[in-house]
């Protein structure tokens, strides 16, 4: 699971002349979620967003030293299936996306897990899943923060790693063969000296 969260002062999402979510000052949170993505990975990703501390406090002014909660700041929670992105050349591939009514559900299950951790679910705000959306910031700072669960590195890593492992194999395979065009050139070699050693050698000989 990935997440881009971006300070805002303020963030709204439109769907044509309709607004689905708004927020004043808070995080504004475009989420992709990956194809084998589970619960865990929603929990990691809620408790990392709430108790993330990009804020100043409010009773002390100190600078990145408070979180969602301390604050009481909102929270807009936008959809972007984009973010699990892989290119191809110049083209993008989005074979690590979940499908869209699973993603659908794991979505809806993460914005509950936000209203349910958050004391006023008012400040939790929402695109609109699967919709061409507007997305509308004020970003603050600026201040723009990649998140991605430990088990989508790992995760990410294990797909690669099958590629990785044939390309070895392939390389290991050339050089091998290089080997032993190697060694045979050599054993040529050696037969071509021992037999020209031979005629030396039937010249020299008396009565040959």
């Amino acid at each position: 699971m990935k997440a881009i969260v971006q300070r805002v002062l303020t963030a709204s999402v439109t769907v044509g002349d309709r607004c689905t979510g708004s927020i004043g000052k808070g995080m504004c949170v475009l989420l992709g979620i990956a194809v084998d993505d589970t619960e865990k990975e929603l929990d990691w990703m809620a408790n990392k967003l709430v108790k993330l501390r990009i804020f100043d406090h409010p009773t002390s002014g100190k600078p990145w030293d408070a979180d969602l909660l301390q604050c009481n700041y909102g929270i807009l929670v936008v959809s972007q299936f984009t973010l699990q992105c892989v290119l191809k050349g110049n083209k993008p591939d989005f074979h690590n996306a979940m499908k869209s009514e699973e993603s659908q559900e794991m979505y809806n299950k993460f914005v509950a897990l936000l209203k349910s951790k958050i004391s006023d679910p008012n400040l939790v705000q929402e695109g609109e899943f699967g919709a061409f959306m507007q997305v509308h910031i004020q970003n603050d700072g600026p201040v723009t923060i990649p998140l991605e669960s430990p088990e989508s590195l790992k995760n990410t890593k294990q797909r690669k790693e099958p590629g990785q492992q044939k390309q070895r194999q392939n390389k290991r395979k050339d050089l091998k063969s290089v080997e032993t065009e190697q060694n045979s050139n050599e054993k040529d070699t050696e037969l071509l000296q021992a037999e020209t050693n031979n005629l030396n050698l039937a010249e020299v000989v008396p009565g040959s």
